[in-house]
């Protein structure tokens, strides 16, 4: 029910849509940003994948984690509500940096994914559906190395929602997330013996000179107050390894999981635990090939069901 592979969406499929169409105005030194138009609500809130930026780069994490399933992208509780792919909404975002370490940010989209509604397909709609939500997040870096971050957020979905027969007039929830860098080499060239390991007489070091090496490890945690929605309660976590593989800088590899409460109304199973891991292998240029392994000990779909084992292989290019 959580998604083990992020790229499948409701039907249909086979669809041609306005995805986005957006202006943004930045004002004040970018302390305040206005975003008004077509776009994904999941990329500027309650996204653990976004990458921790400090003041300096060489610290930042370029992305948390590589996992392809969904709860990365979407948590749990919050499916076929916010925006995203493939279904974006038109609405207005508006975020503020009181300090350059913190930020506050707000949105208010069209909420009538959370009916059933393709809001990709369609035009802008103010029938009472709307969907709200108001995040604050913080960065740091500790002992001038380690950068983390975490943020956390309330939604409010109007409108009268309906699902196994029964009705709710609104809902709304909170989540929080947070991500750690918790070990890095520092890309330095050692003076001494650090960095390497000793065989017979021989000296061999452990990574390249100068190839940088971390781990960084997340959080997240969610919860609703629905009768209608999918899921009611998740957690997940996550660790992340970054250049482990001397001479292959890009690469990362990481596992992770995520359990979620089921709706009682609607599942005769509790809850869905998913773990999956995953090796992002840098092929040539921007190309790069994830396979991803995941185990669902308990899947949603029926108490009586037995784990199952899904294989998932990704190509991306970036442009």
């Amino acid at each position: 029910m959580q998604g083990y592979n992020s790229l499948p969406g409701a039907q249909p499929l086979n669809r041609s849509e306005l995805y986005e169409l957006w202006y943004r105005q930045a004002l004040f030194d970018d302390r305040l940003i206005v975003r008004i138009g077509k776009q994904l609500p999941n990329v500027d809130f309650c996204n653990v994948t976004r990458p921790v930026s400090t003041n300096d780069e060489s610290l930042a994490i370029p992305s948390v984690t590589g996992l392809l399933y969904t709860p990365t992208f979407t948590p749990p509780l919050l499916l076929g509500t916010i925006g995203g792919y493939y279904n974006s909404v038109s609405g207005i975002s508006v975020s503020v940096a009181p300090t350059k370490n913190t930020y506050l940010r707000y949105g208010f989209y069209d909420g009538n994914l959370a009916r059933g509604q393709q809001t990709g397909m369609m035009a802008p709609q103010f029938n009472g559906y709307y969907f709200n939500i108001w995040e604050a997040g913080m960065t740091w870096v500790l002992a001038d190395k380690y950068p983390g971050n975490v943020s956390a957020g309330l939604w409010y979905q109007t409108g009268v929602l309906t699902r196994a027969n029964i009705s709710q007039n609104g809902t709304g929830g909170f989540y929080m997330f947070g991500s750690q860098r918790i070990w890095s080499n520092d890309g330095e060239k050692p003076s001494t013996d650090d960095g390497k390991i000793t065989a017979g007489k021989r000296k061999i070091r452990i990574f390249p000179e100068h190839q940088n090496a971390s781990i960084s490890a997340f959080f997240q945690f969610g919860l609703n107050d629905s009768a209608t929605m999918l899921i009611n309660q998740s957690f997940g976590m996550g660790v992340t390894g970054f250049g482990l593989v001397p001479h292959r800088p890009i690469d990362s590899m990481g596992v992770g999981m995520s359990w979620a409460w089921l709706n009682p109304n609607i599942f005769d199973r509790s809850s869905e635990l998913m773990f999956q891991g995953y090796n992002q292998v840098h092929l040539v240029g921007s190309t790069f090939f994830t396979p991803a392994i995941s185990y669902i000990p308990t899947p949603g779909g029926g108490a009586d069901l037995g784990g199952a084992w899904a294989v998932t292989c990704r190509l991306a290019v970036l442009f």
